[in-house]
């Protein structure tokens, strides 16, 4: 009789697996190259009507399409899609290697062949047989998205071979298999699992279904032409089953002692066959040594060697970008700092005032570190001056008068990276010392209902303008709603980078100071009356990227800092206890670099009861007055003092001199002070 020849099986890696692979090596294994469980799914064969094949009359235009084992995005256990509807549900064991050159060994391949085979025989002597378990290594190369990857199904070979009976397979009644697949569905629904195979006894009379380790019990008595193996075939072809067909014939002749069965092919559609297989005389009935396994899968070459799917190419280069963005935090976070919190930054969402120099590579920067929500505020237009020096700008930007710099800001970022959430606004915002007409009063309270709705909406506020009063209302307003501020300014070879303190009501411990807490006059006009040189900011062309990228730095170590605003300034000597910082280490208040010296100071200022920006008296009074304040800040001079209490201070400052006592000597001054004010 003709042997028992069997179909190879075929994989089928969905794009989801893939997808599924990243995460699984980004977030949970990083370095750990351990073998893992995956789920995978058997698909039946099937045929399939193609008009192409119809060559004449006599042709029925029917081809076979052979099922596969697919896997797809959840096969390490994420609930992310579920195998198709009839299919079968295996398990397998996965290996990613660290690198292409430890995947193209074969001794680790090998090995791990030979364990999923020593699992499979050792399983044959309990309740649940694994009876086709696959096996999957790969190396992902997830710069480029080219995966290398080689499956197996280990298959026993057994010795003598089965043959097959004389009238080989014939095609099976579709009633009957309906019949066959009602009694499985019953099976199912009182509480058996589907599986690759079942046992049918008593064809023709009683129909009963059993398992395949019952085999021995289940078949007692029951003659040859009764007894049915029914499994769900991968295999189209009219003659060759597929090949999980192997490992269940040598489980039931070596375990069970069964040497004849007739064997059921359930199909989709019209394929499904049957036919007799039995092992000739002769053979060996018991568990013989360890026998010799074949299984892995041969290349579209034919070949045995690994195959390689390249998704770069095929994939959406927006989804492409949003995956690779963020490689080098998923880096990062696994192989340096674990406690790394990316969910916690990619959340944060700013807002920069200002589209200009520090705010092109603040937003560059913010980009890198994965946050997608930055909103920008600027009225300016780009100028001729403005491309060399701010990073988001070109020549064509600054053509017919120049595009508004918030907009074109946005615009270039969605450019570099589609998937970020980049918005602009263009509107002026007011300042102290520049008094507002009566006819602008309701533009004016328009665009402070915009500052305010957009202070409210975001997680961090970036001061990044070129004076010292435009940076006092979101000051006030970011005080009072509680949101962080980050501050930066630049001098010719110096910069300031600083955190905004907790506001009076929502501070734990000392609070630290704001922008203005070390002053003791309130924020006036100082962009009139100005030269060229003053009109702009002439500083060193590297002191802006080092004072955005430590501006962006100090928001994310303040993000990840358990205290968040409430963090205590630390210096090089004050480092909170470890575990209870911020993971990237120290979180100052206010960093002062000089390039001219190549130094950066960092420096603690507390909060100043009388401060013209975050004091309780201002934030509590625009808290209850609202616009009416405002409009008093913009347009008296001393209200903001007088408010504070700071013009007090001035008086107080100007009779402590007055009390002192000028003395000229010799060309020499000397100060001649007062018993009572040498004791105050």
């Amino acid at each position: 009789m003709p042997p028992l020849q069997f179909q190879p099986l075929s994989s089928q890696p969905t794009p989801s697996f893939w997808s599924a692979l990243n995460s699984l090596k980004l977030d949970r294994l990083k370095l750990d190259d351990a073998q893992q469980p995956i789920t995978g799914w058997l698909e039946e064969g099937r045929q399939v009507l193609d008009k192409e094949t119809v060559a004449g009359p006599s042709s029925t235009g029917v081809v076979g399409v052979d099922g596969s084992l697919g896997v797809g995005g959840g096969a390490f256990g994420d609930d992310v899609d579920r195998p198709p509807s009839g299919s079968i549900e295996v398990k397998g064991v996965f290996k990613n290697f660290n690198t292409i050159e430890e995947f193209r060994q074969t001794e680790p391949k090998k090995a791990l062949f030979d364990q999923v085979t020593d699992s499979m025989l050792t399983s044959f002597s309990t309740p649940e047989p694994l009876l086709n378990p696959f096996l999957l290594v790969t190396f992902a190369d997830l710069k480029k998205y080219v995966y290398h990857y080689w499956f197996a199904f280990p298959a026993l070979v057994d010795k003598p071979g089965w043959e097959v009976g004389s009238d080989g397979f014939i095609a099976v009644d579709e009633k009957e298999i309906n019949e066959v697949r009602s009694l499985e569905d019953g099976w199912v629904a009182k509480g058996e699992s589907r599986s690759e195979g079942f046992l049918v006894r008593g064809v023709g009379g009683q129909r009963t279904i059993g398992r395949l380790s019952d085999a021995k019990s289940f078949f007692l008595n029951v003659p040859q032409s009764e007894r049915f193996l029914v499994f769900h075939d991968t295999s189209a072809l009219p003659q060759n089953p597929g090949w999980p067909l192997r490992n269940m014939l040598y489980y039931l002749h070596h375990t069970h002692g069964i040497t004849d069965i007739t064997v059921v092919c359930l199909r989709q559609g019209s394929a499904s066959i049957r036919g007799r297989v039995f092992v000739p005389p002769g053979g060996i009935v018991g568990q013989p040594e360890k026998p010799q396994t074949v299984g892995w899968e041969r290349n579209k070459a034919g070949k045995l060697a690994s195959r390689v799917a390249d998704l770069g190419p095929m994939m959406d280069p927006s989804k492409l970008a949003d995956q690779a963005v963020d490689l080098n935090l998923k880096l990062m976070r696994w192989r340096i700092m674990p406690s790394l919190d990316l969910d916690k930054i990619a959340s944060t969402k700013c807002l920069l005032l200002g589209a200009g120099t520090l705010g092109c590579y603040v937003a560059r920067a913010l980009m890198g570190w994965g946050i997608r929500h930055i909103t920008f505020v600027d009225s300016a237009k780009v100028s001729y001056s403005n491309p060399v020096r701010q990073p988001l700008f070109d020549f064509e930007d600054c053509l017919d008068g120049g595009k508004p710099k918030a907009q074109c800001a946005a615009d270039k970022l969605k450019k570099i990276f589609p998937g970020v959430n980049a918005s602009a606004h263009s509107f002026l915002i007011p300042m102290p010392g520049h008094p507002i007409p009566p006819s602008s009063e309701t533009s004016t309270a328009a665009d402070i209902t915009k500052l305010e709705d957009l202070i409210k909406s975001h997680d961090a506020v970036f001061l990044l303008m070129d004076s010292r009063e435009s940076r006092w209302l979101p000051t006030v307003i970011a005080a009072a709603e509680g949101k962080i501020v980050i501050n930066a300014a630049l001098g010719f070879d110096s910069y300031l980078v600083m955190r905004h303190g907790a506001s009076p009501d929502q501070a734990q411990g000392k609070r630290l100071g704001c922008y203005y807490c070390n002053d003791i006059v309130a924020p006036a006009d100082s962009l009139t009356d100005r030269t060229l040189d003053q009109m702009c900011t002439v500083t060193r062309p590297g002191i802006a990227p080092i004072a955005s990228a430590t501006a962006v730095e100090l928001l994310v170590s303040l993000v990840q800092h358990p205290l968040g605003i409430n963090a205590p300034a630390e210096t090089s000597t004050s480092h909170s206890e470890e575990g209870k910082g911020s993971p990237l280490g120290l979180v100052p208040h206010q960093l002062r670099g000089q390039l001219g010296q190549w130094k950066t100071l960092l420096v603690e200022g507390v909060a100043y009861d009388q401060c013209t920006g975050c004091s309780k008296t201002v934030i509590d009074t625009y808290r209850s007055q609202g616009l009416s304040m405002l409009l008093k800040a913009f347009n008296e001079t001393d209200y903001l003092e007088h408010l504070t209490g700071l013009d007090k201070v001035h008086e107080e400052g100007e009779a402590a001199l007055d009390s002192i006592d000028w003395e000229e000597e010799d060309d020499d001054f000397r100060v001649l002070v007062s018993p009572e004010t040498a004791l105050s």
